[in-house]
């Protein structure tokens, strides 16, 4: 008993940490953006008005910062908006860049983990070279090779594959390339970290009981690397949704994702709150079905 009041504080301490980064780092900052998306600026240039009736001491909010999301300006149609359509588009580019991820990583996944053990430190390391590099400086190289006069146009134009540059910058092939290559070591380490904990046996067993090489994969190490695949796939999927930078630079002007539309809001417009909205909206986007999703595994679990 005195070993276990012993160590009492120390497990609550341990416990409090992540709650706390939690609380400091996404709650509380959550809580300033649904403040600010409530606000109603005004002329002023400053966000941080009070959303408040001193006098009446009522709540004055408003909601035209969240309507103006799902209806339009004119003809007040609802979801046939900028940033409906935005929104669409970034989940589209988000599914695809997870499914590309996925389709890439796996099998060098799977090949770093049936790697000899000596090996896969190596094999690792390479997986995590490109983040030695900065973000920024890859997203450019990869602008310079797609370019009309890049890289690739020159090879394809040298080989007589071609005979004049193929535009390739500024288009859907672009931009799923860039968000590709960015987030594929994301899903490459989650994978990883579960399919070198498998046990091969279970696929010589299956070979035993005359399974294919195929359907063994299929039926047995799949279905356990269940967990590193939702990982890996949430790990690519959720900030490809407010991706930014690779749009800008890759994409073209009908590329514009729901992150250039908060940025251009917040500071080409200057409408703190309607961006905030935006941000809150896409938030609950991805935070929503995540928990209901989480829920019902629990529960089967």
């Amino acid at each position: 008993m005195a070993i276990q009041s012993l160590t009492m504080p120390g497990r609550r301490f341990v416990i409090s940490v992540p709650f706390v980064w939690l609380i400091l780092f996404f709650l509380l900052p959550f809580l300033i953006l649904l403040y600010i998306s409530f606000v109603d600026m005004g002329n002023d240039i400053s966000p941080f008005k009070p959303i408040w009736d001193s006098g009446t001491g009522l709540l004055k909010l408003k909601y035209e910062n969240y309507w103006s999301i799902f209806r339009a300006g004119e003809g007040g149609a609802l979801f046939q908006t900028l940033y409906i359509e935005a929104y669409l588009r970034s989940l589209w580019y988000a599914l695809c860049t997870a499914l590309l991820c996925l389709l890439i990583g796996y099998p060098f996944s799977y090949f770093i983990a049936r790697a000899k053990p000596s090996v896969r430190p190596a094999l690792l390391m390479m997986v995590m070279l490109p983040f030695w590099t900065s973000f920024l400086l890859r997203v450019y190289a990869w602008k310079g090779i797609l370019a009309d006069q890049g890289m690739l146009n020159q090879v394809f134009m040298a080989l007589g594959l071609i005979n004049e540059p193929i535009q390739m910058l500024y288009t859907d092939i672009s931009m799923l390339v860039g968000m590709t290559y960015v987030y594929l070591p994301f899903m490459v380490l989650p994978l990883y970290a579960n399919l070198v904990k498998m046990d091969f046996r279970l696929l010589e067993a299956a070979y035993d009981l005359g399974a294919s090489p195929i359907k063994a994969f299929w039926l047995v190490t799949v279905p356990l690397s269940k967990a590193g695949i939702i990982a890996g796939f949430m790990l690519v999927f959720i900030p490809s949704v407010g991706e930014f930078v690779i749009p800008s630079l890759l994409g073209g002007p009908e590329n514009i994702m729901i992150g250039r539309v908060v940025w251009d809001e917040m500071f080409s417009s200057n409408n703190w709150p309607r961006a905030t909205a935006l941000a809150v909206v896409m938030i609950g986007l991805i935070v929503v079905p995540l928990a209901i999703y989480y829920h019902y595994t629990g529960e089967q679990g």
